[in-house]
C-alpha cells in the first residue's frame, strides 16, 4: 500500500489512467448524445408538438400573446439541452 492509499486517496497514476480513459471517451459519448436530443427526427417531433400546444391553446381561446407566452415556457420544459445547462449552472456556483 503506498503513501496515498493509507489515507483513502487513489494512486495519482490510476487518477490519470482513469482521466485518460474519461477524455477519450466523453466527446463521443457528447456527440451521441446531441444526436439523440437534436437529431433530425427529434427536431420534427419537437417543432410538431410545440405546433401543436400552441394551436390548442389559441383553440382554447387565449390571445396570441398569452398562447405565445405559455408555448415558450412549455418550450423550456421539453428543451433538455437547456436544462442541462441550467443544471451546470446553478451548480457551479461557490464551493466552500
Amino acid at each position: 500500500m503506498n503513501h496515498h492509499e493509507e489515507h483513502g486517496m487513489p494512486d495519482p497514476e490510476k487518477i490519470k489512467e482513469i482521466l485518460n480513459i474519461v477524455s477519450d471517451k466523453v466527446p463521443g459519448l457528447l456527440k451521441e448524445l446531441a444526436g439523440v436530443l437534436y437529431g433530425p427526427d427529434q427536431a420534427k417531433k419537437f417543432g410538431i408538438a410545440v405546433a401543436t400546444f400552441y394551436k390548442e391553446l389559441k383553440d382554447a381561446g387565449m390571445t396570441d400573446e398569452q398562447a405565445f407566452e405559455l408555448t415558450r415556457q412549455y418550450m423550456s420544459t421539453l428543451n433538455i439541452g437547456g436544462m442541462f445547462s441550467k443544471f451546470a449552472s446553478q451548480n457551479h456556483g461557490p464551493t466552500e
